[in-house]
């Protein structure tokens, strides 16, 4: 390992007019003491969370046997990380049921990551319980700038009833910073980067969008900084820092590229400011964002919504014109299985696109994803029947977590998806004695 030549200081941020941007984790610093010490820092451990609404064609998800990992049809597009995957059968979420009636949807969502039954409530007066996100938001937030960083890719609507007898804030967001507190989740690429970074030297969104047309960036500011500090270090780190700067800055790129495209006349739809009209570009630069914000140890935690519960949107783009929650409703149609399959396929295959950059990017003596435990999911099997059992989940994890990957797990039936999330705040050093409606902690990802 090349050693730089000064140390610097893990939390070292540069700043400018209004900007400031955090590095990455750079050969120089790690303290340079004896030859023994002369590895890598002692690896930072993350937690995010992706999920995707609505269930899915289970013959076509679950492997058809236990033990040793066999592909199934749909999670084909996870193939490459194989040796990081633990496919998990037979979890539940006995919270989401229809003891209150109606509102199916949003009792689901809030308790994927709750495991506790929402109030059925239109008003303010909600209730569910707090996240397991959060749960480790406040147990080791404090060591980052952002003790969790919440993205999604609809919008967040918290007024109103979106379900029979049931408050919009339910569907709005997968974070509850406690029991009537969500965590709002956000879907504007612009925004969300301010929110790592900060802004320009003006705090009119309308004069910040003009300076990014005229090209300007927030690593102008620093770039005497960024330019100064790399005299100073190795051949190593002077590699590692680009590759970081270039990221921010293709990001830049890519959010100004989405507003100029907002900004013209669409004949069929007017699309927000910062959000690209293509799909597959909106979701591989809200993963981006997110793998900035763990790569400059922004955060540690976050939570990333592929779409909310009853979503009307539609993928023409593979062949599904249907409306996303309408296809749900599959009446074990053949063709209509077959496009629920296809779409959950598509969505596994824009969440490989996270796998892969975080698997590319360098973070000590290893990558981001060796040092990532990442829960996927979703909140029902059988969406015709609205089934909150069984429901599909995935954990990816590296050795640092003694996650034993390749392979299909089957849990006994009735075992609360919550004991899963137990043991992985435990793989996060995180205590907590219970957590939702957990029942104790599984086994199975260490393989033995």
């Amino acid at each position: 390992m090349v050693i730089s030549h000064r140390h610097l200081d893990r939390r070292t941020v540069l700043r400018g007019v209004g900007a400031a941007i955090a590095l990455p984790l750079l050969d120089a610093m790690v303290p340079a003491l004896t030859p023994a010490r002369l590895t890598a820092a002692a690896p930072v451990r993350r937690l995010s969370a992706v999920y995707c609404p609505m269930g899915t064609y289970m013959k076509k998800w679950t492997p058809a046997t236990e033990g040793p990992l066999e592909f199934s049809p749909t999670l084909q597009p996870l193939a490459d990380y194989k040796d990081r995957m633990v496919v998990m059968s037979g979890l539940d979420m006995q919270n989401a049921d229809a003891r209150d009636g109606g509102g199916v949807h949003s009792r689901i969502q809030p308790c994927w990551l709750t495991g506790a039954h929402a109030k059925r409530t239109e008003g303010p007066d909600m209730q569910v319980g707090i996240s397991m996100d959060q749960v480790a938001a406040k147990a080791i937030g404090g060591e980052t700038q952002l003790a969790s960083f919440e993205l999604a890719l609809e919008t967040n609507d918290v007024l109103g009833a979106c379900d029979v007898g049931y408050t919009c804030a339910y569907t709005s967001t997968l974070s509850w910073r406690g029991p009537s507190t969500p965590v709002p989740m956000e879907n504007n690429p612009r925004a969300a980067f301010e929110r790592l970074f900060g802004t320009s030297d003006s705090t009119d969104a309308r004069v910040r969008a003009k300076d990014m047309r005229r090209g300007k960036s927030l690593l102008d500011a620093v770039s005497s900084d960024i330019a100064k500090m790399k005299r100073t270090m190795g051949p190593s780190d002077q590699a590692k820092l680009d590759e970081y700067v270039d990221s921010v800055r293709d990001i830049e790129r890519r959010i100004t590229r989405a507003e100029e495209q907002a900004e013209r006349e669409l004949p069929t739809m007017a699309q927000p400011s910062g959000i690209p009209s293509d799909f597959g570009d909106y979701t591989a630069l809200m993963f981006d964002l997110n793998v900035l914000a763990l790569q400059a140890d922004l955060t540690r935690i976050s939570t990333f919504m592929m779409a909310r519960e009853l979503s009307v949107r539609t993928y023409p783009e593979i062949g599904v014109p249907e409306q996303h929650h309408g296809l749900s409703h599959h009446q074990n149609l053949p063709e209509k299985l077959e496009k629920q399959a296809k779409l959950t396929m598509y969505h596994l295959q824009l969440f490989s696109h996270f796998l892969r950059r975080l698997a590319g990017t360098p973070d000590g003596e290893g990558s981001l994803l060796d040092h990532t435990l990442l829960l996927f999911g979703s909140g029902m099997s059988n969406s015709d029947l609205h089934l909150p059992y069984d429901v599909p989940t995935v954990v990816f994890g590296g050795s640092l977590f003694g996650v034993k990957g390749g392979r299909h797990v089957r849990h006994p039936k009735g075992t609360p998806l919550t004991n899963l999330q137990l043991a992985l705040l435990d793989k996060m050093n995180v205590p907590a004695d219970r957590f939702g409606d957990s029942t104790g902690r599984i086994g199975g990802l260490s393989g033995a």
